[in-house]
Order: C-alpha cells, then sequence, then structure tokens
C-alpha cells in the first residue's frame, strides 16, 4: 500500500462527491489550491495538521482518507 496514493485518491473521491472545485475546496480547508492538487497527484506528502483540516472540510473522520478501497489496488 502506498499511503501517499491511498490519502491523495480518497481526497479527490471525496471532494469531487461533494462537488467542489480543487479552488473552493482550498479555501475552505484554508490551504493553497496547488498543495491540494499536488496531494490528490502524490507529489506531496502531508502534514497531520492538515489531514484534520481537510477531513473537516469533507466533513468525515479522518481515518477515512487513509482507508484503502478495494478498486483501487
Amino acid at each position: 500500500m502506498d499511503i501517499i496514493k491511498v490519502f491523495g485518491s480518497n481526497l479527490k473521491k471525496y471532494r469531487t462527491e461533494l462537488g467542489m472545485s480543487q479552488e473552493a475546496f482550498a479555501e475552505k480547508c484554508g490551504l493553497h489550491r496547488t498543495y491540494i492538487s499536488a496531494v490528490e497527484c502524490y507529489r506531496r506528502s502531508i502534514a497531520l495538521e492538515n489531514v484534520q483540516r481537510i477531513a473537516d472540510a469533507l466533513g468525515i473522520e479522518a481515518y477515512k482518507l487513509f482507508v484503502e478501497r478495494e478498486e483501487e489496488k
């Protein structure tokens, strides 16, 4: 399991399910759009504080961002 890919894929899945652009979502999180893009494209690791900010903005528990889904294996 590549945790960076799992996290980035889950972030994109949950964000798009909310119908939010990267820019709108980044603003909601208090982060920059390029940061969100880099995380979703597996180019950036993420600090725990930002994991919580992202989970809060998505309205989910933080652990769900780390759970590998079957279709991603």
